[in-house]
């Protein structure tokens, strides 16, 4: 490499834009604050970049939710993103409306203890033959309960919920239209 090259390469990097967010700000800022002893804000920088990282994922699972079925109305999808009050949690949802009333609340959560707690009993088909029928939705296996709503498990990270008034098959057929492959692949 010439000495040309070599300055070119070194002038290029140094003049590229810095691809910092808010989330890499809050870590540098949590990092700065630790070096210097200053073990509060270290903290509260972590948990601002913790909770903006949960909102990106609650974005991210808002893009999954299907859109409306044939006869159906969707909502627009909601987001919430909780710290690690509560235990944490990255949700989107989306409602859909039919015009005899029918209601199906389609919810994805992730970033949350509790989903791996819930994966324990959904993924032994004992346990999770105790809590209602099992279904398969694509190569999922999920519970469909008595009163035909859906919970399925998808890589041991993320709980799909699909609720509402609406009878079990337009609950099934919700919950079959949610890309899971891209959703394991998160």
């Amino acid at each position: 490499m010439t000495r040309l090259t070599a300055a070119l390469i070194l002038l290029a990097v140094s003049a590229a834009p810095s691809f910092a967010d808010d989330i890499t700000d809050a870590m540098d800022q949590a990092r700065k604050a630790y070096q210097a002893g200053d073990l509060g804000s270290a903290k509260q920088s972590l948990d601002l970049a913790s909770q903006l990282i949960g909102q990106k994922n609650a974005d991210a699972f808002a893009v999954l939710l299907p859109n409306a079925l044939p006869g159906w109305k969707a909502e627009k999808a909601q987001t919430t993103a909780l710290g690690a009050a509560g235990f944490g949690a990255s949700t989107a949802s989306r409602a859909y409306t039919n015009a005899k009333g029918d209601r199906v609340e389609v919810q994805i959560s992730g970033d949350s203890a509790i989903v791996t707690q819930i994966a324990t009993f959904l993924n032994n088909p004992a346990m999770a033959g105790a809590m209602g029928k099992l279904v398969k939705v694509g190569n999922q296996r999920a519970i469909q309960d008595g009163d035909g709503n859906v919970k399925m498990v998808v890589a041991n990270k993320f709980l799909i919920s699909v609720e509402g008034s609406a009878d079990g098959a337009s609950k099934l057929a919700y919950a079959q239209a949610i890309d899971v492959a891209k959703l394991s692949k998160m």
